[in-house]
This record gives structure tokens, sequence and C-alpha cells, in this order.
């Protein structure tokens, strides 16, 4: 049957975060005083959380990217995690980390099913990277990668959030990792989520990144999954790993947008910018998962056709990415 919205978008694929707690902060993920944490009873079990995956999977989900916060600060996630692999339906399941903890966990991540990882890495060198970090260190994120390609997974995603004048520089040095390492870098366009007046300053535009790019290096288009999300991709001639784009404020991919958001404290938004979302919470409550389908595909339906943060006038409402699961 699947999901389909009222555009004909065919939704398949869910972010669900199962916390809003992260062992880095993020200049552009939360502000520098940090977020007011939810409390115990306000963020979902991880029964619940099974419960919102399983009849997500039922209606017609495929693919499910666990996040935070960053989820691997939260006590418990393996055993999560084997049962969310062990959905019957679901073709996919993936986990998006800083990499802090990703040495220690990895061989228990690859065990209880998670199939591929994306991780977010904003510089390949140690002094930006804790800038953006507000002081966490590379190193460390390095050796979890190293780590969890030695336990066998398959080659990771790597996200870039582009900022002018603070790592900008660097694209060329993401670009070269691809050369000889089959990774898939993704370089992500800045979002005023904090809701910062002069988020154009930094926002670098996919068009120049990818003439960045093409200055230097021969570009061949890339092919893209039906569940691989908004991703432009290429790669360099001859290169082991692909490149991409996500253009969510130059180009907006609403017109192929197929995700669907559920936060830790049990809000469902099916887009990012759409306002307060869904509490799925009183619904939850009841017990009864027919009705829990319903209000997910009721949730879809209502799915709005573009968000509308780039044109004249119009102001994003401020929020931390840590509590919408990015």
């Amino acid at each position: 049957m699947g999901l389909i919205d009222t555009y004909g978008r065919r939704i398949n694929y869910l972010r669900l975060s199962v916390t809003d707690r992260c062992n880095m902060r993020c200049s552009y993920c939360m502000p520098e005083g940090g977020v007011e944490k939810l409390s115990h009873c306000e963020v979902l079990s991880y029964e619940d959380l099974l419960r919102i995956a399983r009849e997500a999977v039922s209606a017609g989900i495929e693919k499910i990217r666990v996040t935070g916060g960053e989820p691997l600060v939260r006590k418990g996630i393996l055993s999560f995690l084997q049962q969310l692999a062990a959905l019957e339906g679901l073709k996919e399941l993936v986990l998006t980390t800083n990499g802090l903890l990703l040495k220690q966990m990895a061989q228990g991540l690859r065990d209880a099913g998670v199939q591929r990882l994306n991780i977010s890495l904003d510089s390949l060198q140690a002094e930006t990277f804790s800038k953006i970090t507000r002081g966490a260190g590379l190193a460390q994120v390095l050796e979890g990668i190293d780590e969890a390609e030695r336990v066998g997974f398959p080659p990771h995603k790597i996200n870039v959030v582009v900022m002018r004048g603070i790592n900008d520089h660097e694209i060329l040095d993401f670009v070269k990792l691809t050369l000889t390492r089959p990774y898939a870098v993704r370089f992500i366009e800045y979002m005023p989520t904090s809701g910062d007046a002069d988020w154009r300053d930094l926002c670098v535009p996919g068009a120049e990144i990818r003439e960045r790019i093409a200055a230097e290096y021969q570009i061949e288009d890339a092919p893209s999954s039906e569940r691989s999300g908004p991703s432009k991709n290429f790669r360099v001639a001859g290169a082991a790993g692909s490149l991409g784009i996500i253009t969510a404020m130059t180009g907006h991919f609403c017109d192929g947008c197929n995700r669907l958001r559920v936060t830790a404290s049990g809000i469902a938004q099916s887009c990012l910018f759409a306002g307060n979302g869904v509490d799925l919470r009183p619904v939850l409550a009841t017990g009864d998962d027919a009705l829990l389908r319903k209000e997910l595909q009721a949730i879809v339906a209502a799915k709005p056709g573009r968000h509308q943060l780039t044109e004249e006038g119009a102001e994003a409402t401020p929020f931390a990415m840590s509590r919408v699961g990015g």
C-alpha cells in the first residue's frame, strides 16, 4: 500500500530520534549556552519508539535512520537497535553519529544489525573541528571511523555542513578523501535552525560548492537509490568514492522529499520547517497500535508541498537540531 501524501510523494524514510542529549555542542546545532534538556519522563521509552517504528514500517516506511542528539549516548541503544533490525518489512537500518563513541561501540552496532553509518564530520583540521564542536577532539572521531571500517561496516557517508569563513576552505580536502577511499561525502548547505539573522552570510550555495570542485577535478554524475534522500550525487572521475550536495536552501528538494521525522519526545514532523508537529504521546497512551498507524498516515497526508524559507521575508522559527534529529 505505502505512504503517499497529497502531492503524490512516496514517504518511505523515517528519521527516528532516541535522545536530545549530545556529547558535542556544535555551533549550528545548538546555541552557545546549550539547550534545556528533556526530563526523563519527556523522552519516549524504547518500547514506545519501537511501537512507532513498527507501525511506520507496516504503513510503508522502508528505511529508518536512528538519530539524536547523539544516539550512542543513550543507555540500552544496542538492544533497541537489535529490535529495530528485526522488524519485518524494514529494508534499511542506518545510524547517524558524531563518532566520539564509535571506537568502543562499532562492533556492537555491527552485531546489532545496523547496516550503515552516517558520520557528521565538519572539519579535518583539529583546531577548526574544536571550534565548530566547542571543544571536541578530532582524533577520537577519526579513530572511531577507522574502527567501524575494521569491524566490517560498508563505506561511510560523511556529512559536512559547509559554513563560509569557517570550514569552506576544506571542501577540496574532503574531496581528496574520496579519491582513494570509497566514502560518500555529502556537503550540506547551512540552514537557519537557530534563527541567526546572518545565516545567508554563512550559507555556501550548492552550486558554488560544485563549481569549486569542478575547477580542480573532472566530475561526473553518480546514481542515487530510491531511499537515498535529497543529495545530488556526483564523483571525481576515477575516484573510489562519491560526492553529493544537499541544497536545502538554494535548491530545495521538497518535490522529492520522502521523509518523516519523530523526535525523542514523540513529536512527529512531516517537514523540518513546518512548525510544531504532532504529539504522538496521546495516541501512544491509548495502547491502540492501529490508531497509531492511522495517526502516522494522517501526518503524511498533511505534509506540506514545500518549505517557504527561501522566499522574500520568510523567517524560520528557531529550534535546536539536537531536539529534532537533524
